[in-house]
């Protein structure tokens, strides 16, 4: 029996398991998107603690997929995936048992190790079974449109069960997901690819370690403050460590990454377009998450149903998307969807924080979720199809990582910039506030240190100042100092809104001029000579 016909003969099986192994993942990730108001007032977190929320999960999805790659091309991927959703399962189980935000956190952080596991080798496991390129477009795009449907019902499903009370609940729906995804994959057909693949481990040390401390700066400084030197020691050992990946891998025989890669042009300008405009993407999405949950304190479920919005496109026009992936060049369908992104942010950077009608969002949030559409898929197919069969693993981790990088970036990024000028406006006029209020001391010390220490997240969603002692009663929160806070959470999260559309308009300006003369889906040249790559 040929390759091929091994690969035609178990195509189905793996399909749907690669399918769901990345609907759980999304679902799994998705799923604090809804819920983040609800989480804040569970668990009366600050700005840069619901942040960590989104980030727990985040980073170690994106330090180790290149990793669980090089694990998959090694030793097999179907088991890989099974321990993927098995992780998934110890994560959720310990996030639904949380009672302080921290346990969150740890759950978050087991959940995005699965994740790791998830992303990557499903993506891997589909290129390695799919007899030619027309069937791995329509793969790729199909497996696109399952993690857009993963996207869009774990907010609607957290919403729901937020509103009724009951968020916890949502994490045993991930855990049945997951044992179903383990069932599934048990029918799927094993692959691996490990030709020239081996463990790179000062590779791997050096891109974690260089992540965690950039991310762990980003999130922090938005609270701490910038300056502090903590801070910049964080930042400058993150950089230092990801440019010691960079030699480390130029000089290593086998590399985690093969940087070659991006020697071809269409791969170095949409790998770049991916990053800008992924983090352009899901910093929209987190902004109004926040926007409407943590900031204006309106119903998860109105929040799920605005996710339906973003991400019911990706899967309804996946055969749309899988049509123009194969007959149209990826330039004109990158540009597009980053440009409707862009117009969505931009969009949303209109609005009035005290307007609290949230179907305004609808419009933007399905421009926002139709350019979604349009790039997810066509980044994907891009990738895969501009390398060597034996460099598929390795693009499909790759191309995870940089749009889960991206994705890494978007709240980080948009809650330090977000959270920072909020946090500086509050305490610029705290003194102000409290004056007018005409609280009392000791209430004054009490609220203007909640100010200082919380922030204008703390202070937005308390309803009191706490007394000093069992014969000091709580007081109600000044009006004065709430409405600085709402106030200057609504400016930020504005500005935030059009910091990630521009970024978008930038995404879409790179692929329309830097895709230029790249007219087909495929590649320009193979990396190697006389290797032929994936594309037709």
């Amino acid at each position: 029996m040929t390759q091929t016909a091994a690969r035609k003969q178990g195509y189905t099986a793996t399909v749907v398991a690669a399918c769901f192994a990345v609907l759980l993942a999304q679902v799994a990730y998705s799923l604090p998107g809804a819920i983040n108001g609800t989480l804040q007032q569970e668990f009366q977190t600050t700005g840069a603690e619901l942040a960590w929320i989104t980030a727990a999960f985040a980073i170690p999805m994106v330090v180790f997929e290149l990793t669980t790659g090089v694990i998959g091309d090694l030793f097999g991927r179907k088991r890989l995936l099974q321990a993927g959703a098995l992780l998934t399962v110890a994560g959720s189980l310990v996030s639904n048992l949380a009672e302080t935000v921290q346990v969150l956190w740890a759950g978050q952080v087991v959940a995005g190790l699965g994740a790791a596991i998830l992303y990557p080798i499903s993506l891997a496991m589909l290129a390695a079974v799919s007899p030619s390129p027309e069937a791995r477009s329509k793969a790729i795009a199909l497996w696109a449109g399952f993690l857009s449907i993963g996207a869009a019902v774990s907010p609607l499903m957290g919403g729901w069960l937020a509103a009724e009370g009951n968020w916890r609940a949502s994490y045993l729906v991930v855990i049945a997901a997951a044992v179903i995804s383990i069932i599934i994959t048990q029918f799927a057909s094993d692959s691996s690819a490990p030709e020239g693949r081996k463990l790179d481990i000062p590779g791997q040390v050096t891109l974690a370690l260089g992540l965690i401390a950039v991310l762990f700066a980003a999130t922090q400084g938005s609270e701490a403050g910038f300056a502090r030197p903590e801070i910049i020691g964080a930042f400058v050992a993150g950089l230092a460590l990801l440019a010691a990946f960079v030699v480390i891998e130029l000089r290593t025989d086998v590399p985690l990454l093969e940087l070659n890669i991006f020697a071809n042009r269409s791969y170095a300008v949409v790998a770049i377009a991916t990053v800008v405009g992924m983090f352009a993407f899901l910093g929209i999405c987190f902004s109004m998450s926040i926007w409407l949950g943590a900031i204006q304190h309106q119903s998860a479920l109105k929040i799920g149903v605005l996710f339906l919005f973003i991400q019911g496109p990706a899967f309804l026009l996946a055969p749309a998307v899988s049509y123009l992936i194969q007959n149209f060049s990826p330039r004109w369908v990158l540009t597009t969807g980053f440009a409707l992104i862009a117009v969505s942010g931009v969009w949303c950077s209109t609005f009035d924080v005290h307007d609290m009608s949230w179907t305004r969002f609808i419009a933007p949030m399905l421009a926002l979720g139709v350019g979604f559409a349009l790039t997810v898929g066509s980044i994907t197919a891009v990738a895969i199809n501009t390398v060597p069969l034996r460099l598929a693993g390795m693009a499909s981790a790759t191309t995870n990582l940089l749009r889960d990088f991206g994705f890494a970036l978007g709240p980080v990024l948009i809650a330090a910039f977000a959270v920072s000028r909020a946090n500086g406006d509050l305490r610029a006029d705290a003194g102000r506030a409290i004056e007018e209020s005409g609280l009392e001391q000791p209430y004054t010390e009490i609220a203007g240190g909640i100010a200082q220490g919380g922030g204008a997240m703390a202070i937005n969603s308390m309803p009191v100042v706490p007394g000093a002692g069992p014969d000091m009663p709580p007081v109600p929160m000044p009006e004065s100092l709430r409405m600085l806070a709402f106030e200057s959470l609504g400016g930020a999260y504005g500005l935030a809104f059009l910091v990630a559309g521009l970024c978008a308009a930038a995404a879409a300006a790179l692929t329309l001029f830097g895709l230029f003369g790249s007219e087909n889906a495929g590649v320009e040249e193979p990396l190697v000579e006389g290797e032929p790559v994936l594309a037709g």
